[in-house]
């Protein structure tokens, strides 16, 4: 199998397991309130924690469909910035990834 074949099944796992997590949250916030004023002050704050979270597996989300789309494109393992190879470690660890690691170091803030 070829490491974009194995990619490919890693990335498509992650993909379901995601989607499951989304419709998870998405379900919880459609639940409507308790009609005890201080319990719906903890379903409030609980809705917003659900919001965050559905924020972030949205992204890990859209990563990981535009990460499949590069291997239908044939790109998967070169950097979406400087076109440089992304290195096998990294692509093991984050089957998503888009940049190199200098391009990602690049990006991230320094505090």
């Amino acid at each position: 199998m070829t490491d974009s074949a194995a990619a490919k099944i890693r990335l498509q796992a992650m993909q379901a397991e995601l989607e499951q997590r989304l419709a998870r949250v998405e379900r919880d916030l459609g639940e409507p309130l308790n009609a005890d004023s201080s319990e719906q002050a903890v379903e409030l704050s609980d809705d917003e924690v659900l919001e965050g979270e559905g924020i972030l597996v949205a992204r890990e989300l859209a990563s990981v469909r535009r990460a499949l789309g590069r291997i239908e494109q044939g790109s998967y393992g070169e950097c979406v910035r400087c076109g440089a190879d992304i290195a096998p470690g990294r692509l093991e660890a984050r089957p998503e990834a888009a940049l190199c690691i200098a391009c990602a170091s690049a990006e991230t803030p320094r505090g």
